[in-house]
């Protein structure tokens, strides 16, 4: 280890990655602060991520609890925490996986009477979500804010992740062609857009991890400014029964 990070954890932790960033890039991720909605299968790896790349302040939300149907594939659970709330076992997790990151957990649902609170001065905010709904009063926020939003989404074995920039070509609603677009949220857009996603989904445990990974080194790069980011209307999608169908495509 170079001698210049010994007697520092928080530059030790970050030492296998100073080669690939500046110190004064990573001082910018250890500046930042990142919220991620959403504590489950894509959320919990994002939040250990951005936890183990150095993040210095995470504020991460969920309004569930683990169950023991959440064990093939979200890594922060295990059997002690079935019963427990997401958000409070992500806090408690990260706090051992790097003691140097500030974090604040909600044990809320997200709607719009929370929603400035939560994400409030955020430098990025990651959708770890599973409805379109929380996701559209999430994005339409950080779009007002000019925060940017990182979207990531799964389907059994089928991914994809992009990121909307506050002055980025598309918003996600126009990308996606929700019924939402350029509409009040009045109930009954809001009833077409609890109806875009319904039933439990298929998902196998690699899927939403790969979509976490991504979305996480995405944040890195936005704070950094290292490598390129991935912003609409390009999204990358996959099939990991199909490697060969990894592909960066424009809407």
């Amino acid at each position: 280890m170079p001698t210049r990070y010994i007697g520092d954890g928080y530059w030790e932790i970050a030492s296998r990655q100073m080669s690939i960033v500046t110190r004064s890039q990573q001082q910018r991720f250890k500046d930042a602060k990142i919220t991620v909605i959403g504590c489950g299968g894509i959320g919990g790896q994002t939040i250990e991520m951005l936890a183990r790349m150095g993040v210095g302040k995470l504020i991460v939300v969920d309004e569930d609890a683990f169950d023991i149907s959440n064990l093939n594939r979200q890594t922060l659970a295990t059997l002690s925490d079935v019963g427990l709330d997401k958000s409070t076992v992500a806090a408690d997790k990260v706090r051992l996986i790097n003691p140097y990151v500030k974090i604040t957990n909600f044990n809320e649902h997200v709607d719009e009477t929370n929603i400035d609170k939560i994400i409030s001065d955020s430098d990025i905010v990651i959708d770890a979500l599973d409805n379109v709904l929380t996701r559209v009063i999430v994005s339409r926020k950080a779009k007002k804010k000019g925060i940017p939003y990182i979207h990531g989404a799964i389907h059994g074995t089928l991914g994809q992740i992009t990121v909307f920039l506050p002055d980025g070509e598309k918003t996600y609603e126009e990308m996606f062609n929700l019924p939402s677009f350029g509409k009040e949220l009045s109930e009954d857009v809001i009833e077409d857009l609890k109806n875009v996603t319904s039933g439990v989904p298929p998902v196998i445990g690699p899927t939403p991890n790969l979509v976490a990974c991504l979305e996480a080194i995405e944040a890195f790069k936005i704070i950094t400014g290292v490598g390129k980011v991935t912003s609409a209307p390009k999204i990358l999608t996959f099939d990991l029964l199909d490697l060969s169908s990894f592909s960066l495509e424009e809407i």
